[in-house]
């Protein structure tokens, strides 16, 4: 008779699950590899053929978080809105989407750079990929709405993200993205007549 358990995911995803889970939650510093290979339930051996070290672990998970956190992005402003004029504000009521799920602790992406301040350490590049692969998304968002020139604006949007995300953490309050939101309308409302001299 077969058996009805289901089967257990390969033990580089478990590692990855896991370590995943425990950096968000605890810090990368705080987590030590003996507590993720107990926690995923691999050999020792098993976890260094994947990950010959944390560093390598860490670059791997940021690498994957940031995919993920991407197609979310971008999935919940298509959700949001069918408008190309108005996705860039979307944008921030996607945020506000996050920062009321449970278990908000902030953004791993930041989070990461902090503790990792050493722009050599893989984890660091990774995190910082990741910010600027997000404002170029802004940025397209952007040109698609008409609104140029782009490239500076997006970066002022990230800002906004970033700052938005960390007073929430602050205050525990999720009205920063309403706040960020309407510092950004003001921003976007400037551009039309610059718009028109570039045309």
């Amino acid at each position: 008779m077969a058996s009805d358990a289901p089967t257990p995911a390969p033990p580089r995803e478990r590692i990855l699950a896991v370590a995943s889970q425990l950096f968000y939650a605890q810090g990368i510093r705080a987590v030590g590899i003996d507590t993720i290979i107990d926690r995923s339930g691999v050999a020792k051996a098993s976890f260094y053929k994947h990950f010959p070290s944390k560093n390598d672990l860490v670059a791997e998970v940021l690498t994957q978080l940031g995919i993920a956190w991407r197609q979310w992005l971008a999935d919940a402003v298509d959700r949001l809105s069918d408008d190309p004029g108005m996705r860039p504000l979307a944008v921030f009521d996607a945020l506000s989407e996050r920062l009321n799920s449970s278990g908000f602790r902030g953004c791993i992406f930041i989070n990461s750079i902090v503790e990792l301040a050493d722009r050599d350490h893989a984890g660091h590049a990774v995190a910082n990929d990741h910010k600027q692969q997000v404002t170029a998304y802004l940025e397209r968002l952007l040109v698609d709405a008409q609104i140029r020139p782009a490239g500076d604006l997006a970066s002022q949007l990230m800002m906004l993200i970033d700052g938005a995300i960390v007073t929430a953490l602050r205050t525990g309050s999720a009205a920063a993205s309403s706040s960020a939101k309407e510092i950004a309308r003001m921003l976007i409302e400037r551009r039309p007549a610059k718009r028109r001299r570039d045309a």
